[in-house]
């Protein structure tokens, strides 16, 4: 069969229509519906065929959805717009070939187990899913259970499951309805309509209000809504401490209004608490001097060092400052590749000697906790919050609550920042925490352990957000046993592919 202009449309528009289901379009509701043009053609088609119209759907959607990526390394990294763009493009093709591998293995299948491949397809998605959160350095930015963040009681169940657990739903739901349609049996559907329902009523039931306890306390976030365009190297020392006292008399309106956690964003002001000199040292005074007077502790966006005779490593790190003056350190684990490190140094290399954008920042290896009034809490830095695994690894461990900072400075007014805190999301409601998310120029926010968003400050605005946190002890599922259906979903699609290369060779 050969392909049509019509199939290169719809799996063109397969790719758009799901992207406005993220933020900041939100149409939620087209990710139950969108892939569906895009399954029916590929199950009639050669595994050839379906891996082009695969790799077409996906190129289209990694592109929208990531529109923003060739004006960071354009704007900030001094690269043309011109070889930004053609690196854009080739990300979105890597990114593209997620769905194009869906595509040819779900035309492999559907050859050998015509019926038995629809209940195969989304453990096929999400096996895909967690490759693409792994390989390489990982980038599982659009998974397609981000979208439904505000669909409050269906995200419960990624307290079970993760993310992927949505996303499996989402593909089973439509999955369903393109057999139904293929093969004029309406129980499948109905199914699908019926396992959703009670999915909904589960997290409806399991929807609560959390009580403040003896524990609670206040919280507070500031945004000083610093531009990504400061190079600190290049402003006067005025303009810098300008900077720092705007940030510590937001700090002292929260203060005042009963904040005992004060949490600053990445980056929003050049600290460093291990650099015994200049500015630094003033800086570290005052803060110091407010944690003492005040009885308040900080969370600090700041950039550590250290040296040894023959080396100097930098750390990007979430610093606790605690009334006892005492400081805790978490350094960043998972870098953001070709911003903060170039990985594969032998390889690409030569993007390093093109931008002076990348930096040279040395990785942490541990899952830090801080403590605050006896209890523990988790802070993985910007990027870091993508990563499901991850963060979970901190409520392991013992946090109680979770803290994340972050500079989305970088992608202006673009849907990135609210991508970004969609993800931050989802990452309370997996591991039942209240999460706080201090952001350079927004989106800071407060979220409960149901998703719930308790207060959001705008983007690029000056603000500041307080409420109450209760910490929290017991581990959800997930937390405890992280990847289960990720893992589920590889052994048997792993599976299927042997039963159907031994079908294939008979």
């Amino acid at each position: 069969m050969h392909t049509k202009i019509s199939d290169l449309i719809l799996a063109l528009s397969c790719g758009i229509i799901t992207v406005l289901s993220f933020p900041k379009f939100n149409l939620s509701f087209f990710c139950w519906i969108s892939l569906i043009p895009l399954l029916f053609i590929i199950l009639e088609k050669s595994p050839k065929q379906s891996f082009l119209l695969g790799l077409l759907a996906g190129f289209s959607f990694y592109a929208t959805l990531i529109y923003w990526i060739p004006s960071v390394p354009s704007h900030y990294g001094g690269i043309s717009v011109g070889l930004s763009f053609i690196i854009y493009i080739i990300f979105a093709l890597f990114l593209a070939l997620f769905w194009a591998f869906f595509s040819f293995l779900s035309s492999i299948i559907n050859k050998f187990y015509p019926k038995l491949v629809f209940l195969v397809i989304p453990f096929l998605w999400v096996s895909f899913e967690y490759i693409l959160t792994h390989f390489l350095t990982g980038f599982p930015w659009g998974l397609l259970g981000y979208t439904q963040t505000k669909n409050i009681f269906f995200i419960q169940l990624a307290s079970i499951t993760g993310v992927y657990g949505l996303s499996f739903i989402l593909v089973f739901f439509q999955s369903m309805f393109v057999f139904s349609m293929k093969f004029r049996k309406k129980s499948p559907f109905l199914l699908a309509l019926t396992l959703i329902l009670i999915i909904h009523i589960i997290g409806y039931i399991n929807l609560k209000n959390i009580e403040p306890s003896r524990k609670s306390f206040s919280a507070s976030v500031i945004q000083g809504n610093v531009s990504s365009d400061i190079y600190w190297d290049k402003i006067s020392y005025d303009k810098i401490f300008s900077i720092f006292k705007q940030h510590l008399d937001l700090s002292r309106q929260g203060y005042t209004q009963g904040a005992q956690l004060i949490i600053w964003p990445e980056f929003s002001v050049p600290l460093c608490f291990s650099c015994p000199y200049g500015i630094y040292q003033e800086f570290q005074k005052s803060l110091l001097g407010f944690v003492k007077n005040t009885g308040c502790t900080l969370v600090l966006g700041t950039n550590e060092i250290k040296e040894t005779q023959t080396n100097v490593s930098y750390y990007n790190t979430a610093l606790c400052l605690s009334p006892n003056l005492s400081m805790t350190h978490y350094y960043k684990m998972h870098l953001v590749p070709f911003g903060e490190y170039t990985p594969y140094k032998k390889i690409f290399s030569f993007i390093e000697k093109m931008t002076h954008a990348i930096g040279d920042v040395t990785p942490g290896n541990e899952y830090t906790l801080h403590e605050f009034n006896g209890m523990k809490f988790g802070s993985p830095i910007c990027y870091e919050i993508i990563f499901p695994d991850l963060v979970r690894k901190f409520t392991k461990k013992g946090a109680n609550f979770l803290v994340t900072i972050t500079n989305d400075g970088w992608y202006g007014k673009t849907s990135a920042p609210y991508q970004h805190f969609s993800i931050a999301v989802m990452r309370a409601v997996e591991n039942r925490r209240f999460l706080l998310r201090a952001a350079t120029t927004g989106i800071s926010g407060i979220i409960d352990p149901y998703g719930r968003i308790l207060s959001k400050s705008s983007l690029e605005t000056k603000d500041i957000l307080i409420d109450v946190i209760t910490p929290l002890n017991r581990l959800t599922f997930y937390s405890r046993y992280g990847d289960v259906l990720p893992w589920i979903s590889l052994t048997l699609c792993i599976l299927f592919l042997i039963l159907t290369l031994k079908k294939r060779r008979n």
